[in-house]
């Protein structure tokens, strides 16, 4: 159908009017040209690259390689840029003369190797006229309006000529969309979710609440340390990048696990860009409209004040606080606080979502490219720092990490994933609507929520967000200790000749000894070296 829609309408008009996720090549012959497209919210991959005088392109970045018969050079530049965020941001890639496809991009490229950008939708445009074009309506309208979509979204993606299923996690956004499948099905939807046995990672007991209420056949596992561990050497070559986001183990898993019943399995993501549900949101927030009426001393006193304790000390102390109110890793979240009172809302932000801050600490050559996390000029229509760092996410962190961690995960094992909150026809929806319909009275995915309450009791979904991780903090101080040992001792920091081994190995000897908590820093030089020693050996 799509080529038909190309050759009817053309490529433009053919993927402004398409619907979910797709990224492909079309040779014209008439013009004999050669187009690459690229859905609107980057949820499948598409790499390609001039080298050699050949233009080639692929959905991995193995084909390329593969094709090109020898491995490219590390670009420092991405690495750099890999060590602030957890991952290689697009269009950039970690190797020299390769890239990524932005979302809603069409590249059309000549027979003589000439290359044209055409854009059929970017999501500033979108902001633009959706606030012109928002209708006057009340709450409850705009609740049963988006029902309607998302009921819409979810039932295109239930169409399958295979077994269908969804993960379920038992948080607002996949609870949304399981309650929504099971609406428009006439047997029970197939659910799956995993636990883990440490306390503060387990979210597989909501799940199953969740799945109990909604009457779905619902699969549970809880899996024990030795099975994230089996994953952790696949990761270089699932992920063909260096890729530091270390919730792609249970994605992994929960993916596997999924394999083992269905073909096709729906997913939440998405949730938490499009209706405001990070707590990094209200509490950036805060930080940026509440910090600039206090003395720049005081400020430094209340960081200085922060970080005389450690993250673990200020963990146990918020145990005071009650576990439904308590946000997860408050150590974490107030040394955070502590390196950034009082910058520029750019830095602010920028430091709130970065692993490696000054990533020249680490990486010795190379600059970091400066992307849209710089610029202190905001798209017009924007209203407030939330929209403003839900904007930034929703172009950096969504198709860069979010979606590149599930799509890289489900296809290692044959699953395909997909995202019907991301249906482009809600994206736009999302951004209609004012703003206190995603936030209200400290509520985030306020709308979101009034969809599920008609299908889930609040009691079941009502608790403070969890990420969906695994303990990697003490996994690399127990059993994961010889294996970083073995990538991040000198020796091997020194063979990069890339990298500086002196703050690398002073971090982690003060996470082994529960001085700090340097978990992030740490497993994005695990990850760069363990794809080293894959790809580079």
């Amino acid at each position: 159908m799509l080529v038909e829609a190309c050759a009817e309408w053309g490529i433009q008009r053919a993927v402004s009017e398409s619907i979910g996720m797709f990224a492909f090549a079309l040779w014209d012959s008439s013009s004999s040209c050669l187009f690459l497209a690229r859905d609107r919210l980057g949820i499948k991959p598409l790499f390609y690259s001039q080298i050699d005088g050949e233009f080639l392109f692929g959905s991995e970045l193995k084909a390329i390689v593969a094709a090109l018969d020898r491995t490219p050079a590390v670009d420092a530049g991405a690495l750099r840029a890999f060590m602030r965020h957890g991952y290689v941001p697009t269009p950039h890639c970690i190797f020299e003369g390769v890239r990524k496809l932005e979302p809603g991009l069409v590249l059309r490229v000549t027979s003589d190797g000439e290359v044209q950008r055409q854009s059929y939708w970017q999501l500033e445009d979108v902001i633009q006229q959706s606030r012109a074009d928002a209708p006057e309506i009340g709450d409850e309208a705009y609740v049963d309006e988006l029902e309607s979509l998302l009921g819409d979204a979810v039932q295109r993606r239930m169409v399958a000529d295979v077994p269908l299923g969804a993960f379920l996690s038992g948080g607002i956004d996949s609870s949304t969309v399981v309650a929504l499948m099971q609406s428009r099905s006439n047997r029970p939807v197939r659910t799956f979710s995993i636990g883990f046995s440490v306390e503060g990672y387990n979210e597989a007991k909501h799940a199953k609440a969740v799945a109990c209420h909604l009457g779905t056949d619902h699969t549970e596992l809880y899996v024990e340390p030795s099975h994230a561990f089996d994953v952790i050497p696949k990761l270089a070559d699932i992920y063909n990048e260096p890729f530091a986001d270390s919730s792609q183990v249970p994605t992994f898993l929960v993916s596997e696990l999924t394999r083992r019943h269905v073909t096709v399995s729906l997913s939440g993501d998405g949730g938490d860009e499009l209706f405001a549900g990070y707590s990094r949101y209200s509490f950036g927030d805060q930080l940026l409209g509440r910090s600039d009426w206090i003395p720049p001393a005081l400020r430094q006193c209340a960081a200085s004040a922060i970080r005389r304790l450690q993250p673990s000390t200020w963990n146990r102390l918020s145990g005071v606080i009650p576990s439904r109110i308590r946000p997860a890793l408050v150590g974490d979240k107030l040394y955070k606080l502590a390196e950034v009172m009082g910058e520029k809302p750019e830095d602010v932000y920028r430091r709130l979502v970065s692993i490696w801050n000054s990533p020249g600490d680490v990486v010795t050559v190379g600059s970091e490219p400066k992307g849209v996390l710089w610029n202190s000029q905001r798209p017009a229509r924007l209203e407030g720092n939330i929209e403003w760092m839900q904007y930034l996410d929703s172009i950096t962190y969504l198709p860069d990490d979010i979606l590149t961690k599930v799509d890289r995960a489900s296809m290692a094992v044959s699953l395909e994933a997909r995202v019907p909150l991301l249906d482009h026809r809600v994206v736009e929806f999302a951004w209609r609507i004012p703003r206190n319909l995603k936030t209200r009275r400290g509520v985030s995915k306020w709308i979101l929520r009034q969809v599920l309450y008609r299908h889930v009791p609040p009691s079941l979904v009502e608790r403070p967000k969890m990420g969906f991780g695994v303990p990697i903090d003490a996994w690399l101080r127990g059993p994961l200790r010889d294996w970083a040992e073995s990538l991040i001792n000198e020796r091997a920091l020194s063979e990069s000749e890339m990298l500086n081994p002196e703050p690398v190995r002073r971090m982690w000897n003060e996470h082994l000894a529960g001085k700090n908590n340097w978990q992030y820093p740490i497993w994005a030089v695990l990850m760069f070296q363990a794809w080293r020693a894959k790809w580079l050996a």
